[in-house]
């Protein structure tokens, strides 16, 4: 009889009690510079200033000591009722208490820009409206009498320096906080009060009243003077995002407010200054619950620029596609002329990844990572993630940029050189390279999308060479990819599955009449799920260098439904998608994981790649619908 199994080594449970909450349950706010994620007790638990990458000025999302800030109702912890304004990043809270009922506004607010970015330059033209650099909270007592608290104990650098306050002017409705070189001020109607590291406040709020507070770190601390002020700039930003959104092209079907929640995510994890888009706001939310599979993802991944072009075409925001483009364009390549698997938001290549062991980790998931290793790793799939996206953009504005050819030419010759190498795969395992069939498929991407791109530029020299290149990778996967079951395999030596191969059907590498790509769609399906959602790949199957278990991946669920439509079965498709809907966050949100045995979301939030694949997968059942009712 074996051994019982301990309290040390039985896994942790994605919904055990802890002083954190679910991930599922914060609020995302942004900027386009920054973002920020509220706790349903009104707790802006992670912020980080000026830009989505630098340090944080509150991280109690990773260790409970480690900064907040929060504008409630005092000893009241539970909201009524948390929404968005409808169309916007502006969040809203009804907070009902014994004696009254309140609502808060929160915002990172925008409005027209008036002057030069010295915060964070841009490298970009300007648009007309642009981060304020500060987040603005208004309340208002709409019944009866509340007493609200603000309490502001920002901890610098990761939580490592606490804040230094001093009153600014003689009416305690200023002040501002200092440490590890930045410094923050606080503006508010309300008296304040320097207790140590925090500053705090309090109020009894009567009905029709209103009273506000705001963080600054613009240029010269600039922030509102008084509640109208606040409440205009909470307007402002409001029609900002209403705005943006009006000029997207989006479908009259029931999937319209997920896509307009995933656009407006989408827009929110994009840094303004330089066109980048960030994977996700966070670092270190586990995908594994206590786990160590913690990883830093508030940086720009190449293998999501085929996914965020095509989404951005697809909703006819042409401007956020091109300086996304733009940005790709300007990329420092490696030393061989290939492009990284990731970058900084501002295009810097050394991202080197530290721990920082004196945070506890959100629920004790440690070690928190700062940086990401697999920077430097061998990705064979870039080049193809590249270079679809330059036909995607190329098709779209029906001419090639001239700055984007030189990128063709160097990504097509390095995939050329590359193709047969092992590497590390798209899942940037840790462990031993292979020959996984997706970094192949992706190398044939790469080859084909640049024939196609050289035919448009009239090279035909080019393009046949690039098209035999392509039907080399195609005819090395068919004999060495596929299983003695016609299922296309994880790598080259075993048969486990891998869900990254349905990228197969989404990048047309087989037709949806083709009985091995439905062989593989129905035995992903049937066999590489929990409860229906889609796992990466078997943790117990794969060497990727880590330990403990997973929870499904949403981006391979969407890519399922992608699939699954794609040969043919549109209703299986449908009830898919309907399913990955109903497991949306209270606001419509996704991380990167779901846990199917307890329903609770896992890994970095909000992540951008599930959104993108939400879209894709939206894209996929709306138009054969649309087409079926011509």
């Amino acid at each position: 009889m074996s051994a019982p199994v301990t309290a040390e080594e039985r896994a942790q449970s994605a919904a055990a009690p802890s002083p954190f909450p679910p991930i599922a349950d914060y609020a995302f706010l942004s900027d386009c510079h920054t973002g920020a994620l509220i706790a349903p007790d009104g707790a802006i638990d992670w912020l980080c200033v000026p830009s989505f990458d630098a340090p944080s000025l509150f991280g109690s999302l990773l260790d409970r000591q480690a900064g907040f800030l929060r504008l409630a109702p005092f000893g009241i912890s539970h909201p009524a009722a948390r929404t968005y304004e409808p169309g916007t990043n502006v969040l809203v809270t009804t907070w009902k208490t014994p004696r009254g009922w309140i609502v808060v506004r929160d915002a990172l607010t925008m409005g027209p820009r008036d002057h030069e970015d010295t915060v964070t330059p841009h490298t970009r033209p300007p648009a007309d409206d642009d981060g304020d650099h500060m987040l603005v909270r208004a309340v208002e007592c709409i019944d009866g009498e509340v007493e609200i608290e603000l309490v502001c104990e920002p901890a610098f650098d990761y939580g490592r320096t606490t804040a230094e306050w001093s009153l600014v002017g003689d009416d305690r409705h200023t002040a501002d906080a200092t440490g590890a070189g930045v410094t923050v001020r606080l503006l508010s109607d309300l008296a304040l009060g320097i207790e140590a590291g925090r500053v705090r406040a309090r109020h009894l709020l009567k009905a029709g009243e209103r009273a506000y507070c705001a963080l600054s770190w613009a240029e010269e601390l600039a922030g509102p003077r008084t509640t109208d002020e606040a409440v205009a700039r909470i307007a402002a930003t409001t029609h900002f995002w209403r705005s943006w959104l009006g000029r997207a092209r989006i479908p009259d079907h029931r999937f319209r407010d997920p896509i307009q929640r995933s656009a407006l995510a989408i827009k929110g994890l994009t840094y303004m200054p330089t066109g980048a888009t960030v994977a996700a706001l966070t670092t270190s939310l586990p995908e594994t619950p206590g786990g160590e599979r913690n990883w830093d993802y508030r940086y720009t991944w190449m293998r999501d620029t085929t996914f965020t072009l095509q989404a951005l075409h697809w909703l006819n925001l042409d401007w956020e596609a091109d300086e996304f483009m733009q940005f790709v364009a300007d990329l420092e390549p490696r030393e061989d002329g290939s492009l990284q698997i990731m970058y900084g938001i501002d295009g810097r290549r050394d991202l080197t990844e530290s721990t920082r062991d004196d945070l506890s980790g959100y629920s004790g998931a440690r070690p928190v990572r700062l940086g990401n290793g697999a920077f430097d790793q061998r990705q064979n799939d870039v080049y193809g993630a590249v270079l679809d996206s330059i036909l995607l953009h190329t098709r779209h504005a029906q001419r090639l940029p001239r700055s984007l050819w030189p990128i063709v030419e160097s990504q097509a010759e390095c995939a050329s050189k590359v193709w047969r190498d092992p590497d590390q795969g798209i899942w940037e395992a840790r462990g031993k390279p292979q020959h996984y069939v997706s970094s192949k498929l992706m190398g044939w991407v790469a080859l084909d999308r640049a024939a196609q791109l050289a035919e448009i530029r009239g090279d035909p020299e080019r393009a046949a060479t690039w098209h035999a290149a392509a039907d080399e990778i195609r005819d090395d996967i068919l004999e060495h990819g596929v299983s003695e079951r016609g299922v296309l395999r994880q790598h080259y030596d075993t048969d486990a599955l891998d869900a990254s191969v349905l990228l197969a059907a989404i990048f047309e590498f087989l037709p949806g009449s083709d009985e091995r790509l439905r062989a593989t769609v129905d035995a992903i399906a049937d066999e590489l799920t929990e409860n229906g959602f889609v796992l990466r790949y078997r943790v117990d199957e794969t060497d990727d260098g880590l330990s403990g278990k997973e929870g499904t991946f949403l981006i391979c669920s969407f890519w399922l439904v992608s699939a699954l439509a794609i040969v043919g079965e549109l209703q299986r498709a449908r009830d898919l998608m309907d399913k990955l809907l109903r497991i949306a966050s209270p606001l419509g949100l996704y991380a990167e994981e779901f846990d199917a045995d307890t329903g609770r979301h896992l890994g970095n939030f909000p992540q951008a790649f599930s959104h993108l694949a939400l879209m894709e997968a939206a894209a996929r059942i709306i138009l054969p619908e649309m087409v079926s009712q011509e």
